[in-house]
């Protein structure tokens, strides 16, 4: 079988990325036992028993019923509101078999159940929070997978936004959230929690895997940089340095990440001192 990395890197080259599948190549780096196709025939079934549910009439709000009643009411899946930085809350196999996660991958299983019944829905990157929304021209309503598929119109998202960030709030985003940057946000969830715990080996392995997404993004060219000279692996750390002062020469920190240049210079001319 070929490395999980690998895997994942594959899922990125295909025309049209399937997100389950590479969400579930993410776990398997942190499983190595995991078997991607078990999971993804639990969203078969899932689907199955959800479309034995479906109203004759599928209207948008009843199919949103039938699959809220399903998850939540008899599967009982729930945002994990209780230990919210688990990472294990990040992780798509233990999110179907907990049955509990972060906004994402609870978003992550409402939208795979949802196209497997084939009613069209997309993600929506809101500050801070992820909500979904059918891919309809006339519908005009959000829902929130945390919160057991709590639907939301416009004036909703609009309230919260403000509550959340005062009444100078941005208006509520509606472009669909491409595969990429919602992988994206996944890896930036995962990598936050493990930097909070200082495991830097599996930070560093996130990063690496947002790095796959998106390569030449500076911002996490430099935090492996830094991951690097507190791995001490000076070489790469000045590499990845250098590239971030060279793309964005001016900004805010480039004065402290040239001062790690520095660190990295002495570390290396000090290494090959006899």
């Amino acid at each position: 079988m070929l490395p999980a990395r690998t895997r994942f890197r594959q899922e990125l080259d295909q025309p049209q990325i399937n997100l389950a599948r590479a969400a579930l190549f993410m776990a398997q780096e942190e499983y190595p036992d995991l078997d991607p196709q078990t999971y993804l025939d639990t969203l078969d079934t899932m689907a199955q028993a959800v479309q034995t549910q479906l109203p004759d009439a599928p209207y948008p709000l009843r199919v949103i019923q039938t699959i809220n009643r399903y998850l939540y009411a008899e599967l009982g899946f729930q945002g994990n509101e209780t230990d919210y930085y688990d990472p294990r809350n990040s992780f798509f196999n233990e999110v179907l078999e907990r049955r509990t996660g972060i906004p994402i991958t609870m978003a992550l299983v409402y939208l795979e159940i949802a196209q497997r019944v084939g009613f069209p829905m997309v993600a929506v990157g809101m500050p801070g929070h992820l909500l979904i929304r059918p891919d309809l021209p006339e519908v005009d309503f959000f829902v929130d997978a945390f919160h057991r598929g709590e639907v939301l119109f416009p004036e909703d998202c609009q309230a919260r936004l403000r509550q959340w960030f005062g009444p100078q709030a941005a208006h509520i985003p509606r472009e669909p959230l491409g595969a990429r940057f919602f992988l994206l946000r996944m890896l930036a969830n995962l990598k936050g929690v493990y930097l909070h715990r200082q495991d830097l080996d599996r930070t560093l392995a996130a990063v690496e895997r947002m790095l796959l997404l998106f390569s030449d993004a500076p911002f996490e060219v430099r935090d492996r940089g830094i991951i690097y000279t507190r791995l001490g692996r000076w070489r790469e750390a000045l590499a990845d340095l250098e590239y971030y002062t060279t793309q964005l020469p001016t900004a805010q920190d480039a004065p402290i990440v040239r001062e790690l240049q520095d660190q990295c210079r002495r570390q290396l001319w000090e290494d090959l001192l006899p």
